[in-house]
């Protein structure tokens, strides 16, 4: 059973998270360890595991990257250790880039970065708001390109804080 299944969610690069929060509020108060004080050592066992795979889930689909991530490994598009290749112009972007930051302020940096992740994200919006199970497999890999682009700038960020 994926994720999804388990919060009874359309499998979709996307989640609705009022939903997602009504759904783990539920299943925690059907299988939380707390309910389970009286039953049978197996039984408390089976509700820890499935009380931590819930939480695992939850962490998962309400963070919209780890979700892209998830969809794209369920899909068989995104393997864990995968060296994927960013395309050289956005590297030779990010190049320029590079030089350009190191002169302006977090704050800054952080604005340009919102401001190109949105540029991003509205190129595949219509691929995550309109998925369907027939969705062409080269609008995915458009997704899952969006997604180590957003993971690249990520750790632009990341750096910063450092």
């Amino acid at each position: 059973m994926n994720y999804f299944e388990l919060f009874g969610l359309e499998f979709s690069p996307r989640v609705d998270k009022k939903d997602l929060s009504k759904k783990y509020f539920e299943l925690q108060k059907r299988n939380h360890p707390d309910y389970f004080s009286q039953a049978t050592e197996v039984e408390k066992k089976q509700a820890l595991e499935q009380s931590a795979l819930i939480n695992k889930a939850f962490k998962t689909l309400k963070d919209e990257q780890l979700t892209i991530a998830y969809f794209l490994k369920e899909k068989g598009l995104l393997s864990e250790d995968e060296k994927y290749k960013l395309p050289d112009d956005f590297l030779m972007e990010m190049m320029d880039w590079n030089e350009e930051l190191m002169e302006m302020s977090k704050d800054d940096v952080g604005q340009k970065i919102s401001v190109y992740t949105d540029k991003l994200y509205d190129e595949i919006k219509p691929i995550i708001e309109g998925y369907k199970e027939s969705t062409a497999e080269s609008d995915l890999l458009k997704l899952k390109e969006y997604y180590y682009k957003k993971k690249y700038l990520q750790r632009i960020l990341d750096r910063m804080e450092d």
